[in-house]
């Protein structure tokens, strides 16, 4: 198909709310280890890694080794019968997890799907029904997960039952006024309130990502997760930490993004990078809330033994290449040349994350910290041009988001801020210009 035949085709029988980034979608054509190219041959160094889900590099080729090696054994037997890739990923999973505390795995298709396991072993666990969620997170795209998530853009249909929203963490636009740390942490402290207030007393657990994803990689203070945590298991909740988009090293130096918080969930839940493209969710909880869903249940495709194979075959390669180090040190360059570009370019109103998991606020003014939408937009059109992708999210539309494959080098960090420092000088270019005029 050409490229007006496959957009043609997009429009035709795509459901439209699959919405494109850019004004004339892009056609990817083939990609490998940090690059991307489109249909038309232009080759693009990929900062995003398909929302944070290609870890080790496109086509990883020591993971697709494997992955076709099983594809010639086993391809699929559903979780009715038992097979050796899904037990042996499982194994590798509760030997890594916080404290070695979770140990009991439950595989899905997807983060949306790994978030509705955690829900329900929650309230299997508890006898409880109510659940906490955060305003501006993001859980999923099915039906109870659009109930959890706290942003209007992402939802559909009515509010889900036995959800309530507390405020999330967001230093630089704080709910409520203040600063860090003076602000004792307000933002934490006020979960009791919720659930004094907007509960019967009595939670199923709070679910949280530990830096929200499509927020904008929005990040917490150290102090954070400790208090809420706290505080929901007083009134007899778990601590499901929603790590889709913050495991597997991603952050840097840890396996999972909530360990820089020192605190150890009773569920953690995730999905994208662990496949590497491939389609796998997987909800991890201890032993005994796993116990407690009496129920019967399977999942098709859940633990099939080729995504198996291959997310075993990822944390592998992590381990084997100290990636994790690779994502502390890389990362901690990437911020610091990103901090540079805000020193130069008053667009940016801040740069927030941690490893290679971070963010630039766009702002019209740092001041009143206006978000800067249609520069947004216009940034990543000129991102486009010079061959460069990243993603954009938060409320307002206004982050840039950045989020390589975790094995890239700094000489590749240096090449992606000359691009993005170009793209960010043609477009204040035309904002500003607009502006005077």
């Amino acid at each position: 198909m050409t490229k007006q035949e496959i957009l043609l085709a997009q429009k035709e029988f795509i459901f439209p709310a699959v919405f494109n980034y850019f004004k004339e979608p892009l056609v990817v054509s083939h990609a490998k280890d940090q690059y991307v190219w489109d249909i038309e041959g232009n080759q693009y160094l990929d900062f995003f890694g398909g929302i944070v889900t290609v870890s080790v590099g496109h086509c990883n080729e020591q993971v697709n080794a494997k992955v076709q090696a099983q594809m010639n054994k086993l391809e699929h037997v559903s979780t009715v019968f038992v097979n050796e890739p899904q037990v042996a990923l499982a194994k590798k999973l509760a030997s890594i997890t916080p404290a070695g505390a979770l140990t009991k795995s439950f595989f899905t298709n997807s983060g949306s799907e790994a978030n509705e396991t955690a829900i329900t072993a929650a309230r299997c666990f508890t006898g409880s029904t109510e659940i906490i969620a955060l305003r501006h997170s993001y859980h999923g795209r099915t039906s109870a997960t659009m109930g959890l998530t706290g942003q209007g853009a992402w939802k559909l249909g009515p509010p889900q039952p036995g959800v309530v929203h507390a405020v999330n963490a967001y230093c630089y636009r704080c709910p409520f006024g203040l600063e860090y740390p003076s602000c004792e942490v307000k933002c934490a402290q006020d979960v009791e309130q919720v659930i004094r207030t907007t509960t019967s007393g009595r939670v199923a657990g709070l679910i949280a990502e530990p830096i929200q994803g499509v927020a904008g990689f929005i990040t917490p203070p150290k102090e954070y997760f400790k208090i809420v945590t706290d505080i929901v298991r007083k009134y007899g909740g778990l601590f499901i930490a929603d790590e889709v988009q913050t495991a597997w090293g991603r952050t840097g130096s840890k396996w999972f993004g909530i360990e820089h918080w020192d605190v150890v969930p009773d569920i953690i839940t995730s999905a994208k990078g662990i496949g590497n493209g491939l389609p796998i969710g997987v909800t991890i909880a201890r032993p005994e809330v796993a116990d407690a869903m009496k129920g019967l249940t399977i999942s098709t495709f859940g633990g099939n033994p080729v995504v198996t194979t291959a997310a075993r075959a990822v944390l592998e390669y992590i381990e084997e290449n100290n990636i994790r180090q690779n994502t502390e040190e890389v990362g901690s360059y990437l911020m610091n040349g990103l901090l540079d570009l805000k020193e130069k370019h008053r667009l940016i109103g801040d740069v927030r994350g941690k490893g290679l998991l971070l963010a630039l606020e766009l702002v019209e003014d740092r001041r009143t910290k206006a978000p800067a939408t249609a520069a947004t937009l216009q940034l990543m059109e000129c991102a486009r041009e010079n061959r460069v992708m990243v993603g954009r999210g938060g409320l307002y539309g206004n982050v840039i988001r950045i989020s390589p494959p975790m094995n890239i080098s700094r000489a590749d960090v240096d090449e992606f801020l000359l691009r993005l420092g170009a793209s960010l000088t043609a477009c204040e270019a035309a904002m500003f210009a607009g502006a005077r005029a």
